[in-house]
């Protein structure tokens, strides 16, 4: 698995917000970004898809967990549609992680995050979200992004 640092810009965004377990509903949201998008010509090579769970399910009941599929939408863009909402993600300071996009792979990329932050002295920057970024080539070749905030300790 590959960790480096990365200074995110910050993003205008267009979505959509499934609300309720973590899961199927998530992808069932990509999904419904992904029509959207396709029917307004995003998708193309250089598009940016993030996925962006809001709360820790550990401390929120699951029926009110909150989940935003996201693309990167530029100033430029347009979005007049009751299909998505928009919003804008402060950029930052992340710790970015390349990993196959599996369960098992993604498990195992959690487990080595917390220790490579300590290591690099560095903390979860809480005021910002976690984020799954997800770029053609990379999703190509069944890759994905854990991009976690951090800061110095």
């Amino acid at each position: 698995m590959e960790m480096y640092f990365e200074t995110l810009q910050s993003y205008r965004i267009a979505y959509v917000r499934q609300v309720g377990p973590y899961g199927a509903g998530n992808v069932e949201a990509m999904d419904r970004l992904k029509q959207w998008a396709n029917d307004q010509e995003l998708l193309t090579e250089s598009a940016i898809l993030l996925g962006i769970p809001q709360d820790d399910p550990a401390s929120t009941p699951a029926q009110h967990c909150r989940y935003d599929a996201a693309i990167v939408m530029t100033e430029l863009e347009p979005v007049h549609s009751d299909a998505v909402e928009t919003s804008e993600l402060s950029g930052g300071e992340y710790l970015i992680c390349k990993v196959r996009h599996t369960a098992e792979d993604m498990q195992q990329a959690w487990n080595e995050i917390i220790p490579h932050l300590q290591k690099n002295h560095h903390t979860l920057d809480h005021t910002k979200p976690v984020m799954e970024r997800y770029r053609y080539q990379l999703l190509k070749n069944h890759f994905c992004e854990i991009c976690v905030p951090v800061k110095l300790v």
